[in-house]
Parts: structure tokens; sequence; C-alpha cells
């Protein structure tokens, strides 16, 4: 057994390291999460999560990785986010074959969208229990589709299943009081405010681009919820002094007992989708930020649940960038 990070048994550290030191990084993902293919030009498409995968090769990063298959989430866990109408419909969609289920314009269902989502929702009940159990690692869900979007009674935005919401009820549900959640996708996490503007046990800091889809309006009845609205062309440095001022005090009054973490990367100058102009910087900072904001009452537990990022090239060097404090550390 690691002297400081308890390894899950059925994911033996591939750290190549004579010491036997436990990988600082719990990976979590699935190959049906690269089966889900909306329409061949979507931009979110399984290409996201193949050129992670290589970048962490490349970089060397893989070394330092336990891999964990996601589990599918159950019913009664996805209840704990969803109303039952919901959770019917998507999983109603698991035997659809070659047709497709159109929810909106960007959004729809094919051959392994459910069987996807159930594993993307899956993995962050999966990550919460090893973050419990082994404190001081990155548990980091390489998941698609992804959640941010999805309501609680509502599919959109590339969503079916609020992945972090999943996560964070199965959290409470085991017998933790204060829960943070960070959103840094460049898109606001509309269904997760749906889902946690009442409930003051969550913590929602989000950061993003506005006005921009889905255009949140913000919720002034919910002190729960901490936004950071940005407009196109905000850099780096600007970023930081808005989400710092923002945030800090928020996390300081909550203590949360675990971060999770909406990890969208779309923010970045590259991405087509937005025009906020984040670097690789800003994405280690990031990193660095949640993860001493971690140490200070939440015992380093921290989940991160990849959402958005549409430029290949930067989406996996920003995930790269993200995680590289826990690699260093």
């Amino acid at each position: 057994m690691c002297p400081a990070i308890a390894c899950a048994a059925d994911a033996p550290s591939r750290r190549n390291d004579p010491g036997g030191l436990c990988a600082p990084l719990a990976w979590f993902s699935h190959p049906l999460c690269l089966r889900h293919r909306i329409a061949a030009d979507h931009p979110e498409s399984p290409q996201r999560l193949a050129a992670i995968e290589d970048r962490l090769i490349a970089s060397g990063i893989d070394g330092f990785i336990d891999r964990h298959r996601a589990p599918e989430a159950s019913r009664e866990q996805l209840l704990r986010a969803h109303s039952a109408a919901h959770v019917d419909f998507v999983l109603a969609q698991q035997n659809i074959g070659a047709r497709t289920v159109v929810v909106d314009d960007d959004t729809a269902f094919t051959e392994y969208t459910a069987a996807a989502a159930l594993r993307a929702a899956g993995a962050g009940v999966a990550a919460v229990e090893h973050v419990l159990q082994n404190p001081g690692q990155l548990a980091f869900c390489a998941v698609r589709p992804p959640g941010h979007h999805a309501e609680r009674a509502r599919a959109m935005g590339f969503c079916f299943f609020n992945n972090i919401a999943v996560a964070a009820q199965h959290a409470l549900h085991l017998g933790l009081q204060r829960v943070a959640i960070i959103d840094f996708d460049v898109h606001y996490g509309n269904g997760t405010a749906d889902i946690f503007r009442h409930q003051p046990r969550v913590l929602l800091l989000s950061s993003y681009e506005h006005p921009l889809y889905p255009y949140w309006l913000g919720a002034p009845e919910s002190p729960n919820l901490v936004d950071v609205p940005l407009p196109a062309g905000t850099r780096g440095a600007a970023y930081r002094q808005a989400v710092s001022a923002a945030w800090l005090p928020a996390l300081a009054r909550a203590a949360p007992e675990l971060i999770l973490v909406s990890a969208g990367f779309d923010a970045h100058s590259a991405d087509p989708m937005a025009d906020l102009l984040l670097e690789y910087d800003d994405y280690r900072w990031l990193g660095a930020f949640i993860q001493a904001a971690a140490a200070r009452t939440a015992q380093q537990r921290v989940v991160a649940m990849l959402e958005g990022g549409y430029d290949t090239t930067a989406l996996a060097r920003s995930v790269e960038a993200f995680i590289s404090p826990w690699v260093q550390a």
C-alpha cells in the first residue's frame, strides 16, 4: 500500500517508478464514449477523446495514470439529479438501432448515445467514490457526451444526463455535507444551475462568456450560484483576476468537503465555438488553483468531468496543462 495514496486494488499503478509510488491521476472512461456520434460533422465528436489520449502518450503523462472503466449509472443515481420522466426518456433510446431521435438542433440520440450517457454519468459516481477513499489523487473523467447543459427534465446542448450533478448528488448521498462545483466551460452550465439553484449544500462557481449560448441571465435569489460572466476577448490575466476575486471568498465561506469540476476547455483562444482568449498556462493555473482550494478544506479530493473543447489540438494540450499540477506535485 502506498503510504501517501491508497491505490485501487483493481487498477494498479502504471507509473514506471522503481519506488512503487502510486499514480497521482485516476482516469475514468469507457470505450462506449467513443461510439456516440450525433453526425459526421458535429463538433462534439469521438476525435475529442482520441486527441486527449494521443496527447497523454506523447507527453508521458500516460505513465502517471491509474485507469478505470466507467460503470453504468443506476436509475436510482440518475433520479437524484433528474426527473423520472427524463431518465425514462433517455433509457428508452437504448435500442433505437440506426434511427436518430432529435432533441434540438444540436442534440440527438443515435445508436450508442444512451449507452455512452450511462457510462459518462457512471464515471462521475465511481470517481467520487474513488477520491473519498484515495484523497490526494485527481480523478479525471474523460467521457462524452458532456453533461452540464442537461437540466433536471430536459436534454439540450449536446448533453443528455448531467454528469457533474449526478456525481454531486452521489457525494451528498454518501454523507458529505458541503460540495463545490467549479465550471470553467465557456458556455454556462444552465443544467447544473437548474438542478442546484435551491440546494445550499452545493456551491456552483461558474466562469463563462456572456452573452453566449445558453444566454444565462443569472439567479440573484440563489446565493449558492457564484457567476463570473466575461465579455468576448477576455484574456488570461483578466480572467484570473475575476475568478479569484469571486471564487476565493465563496470557497472560504462554503469550506467544501469535495470539489467537482465541469472541465470545459472551449475558452481557449483557438476554440471555434466562442471568443474568450485563454491559453495553456491559464488552464495550468486553474488546475493549481483548484488543487490548492481542495487542500484547504476538501482533503485534496477533486473530481473533474470533461465538458466542452472543440479544437482537438487545443483541447488535448489544455487537458494536459490542467492535470499537470497533480503530476508535478
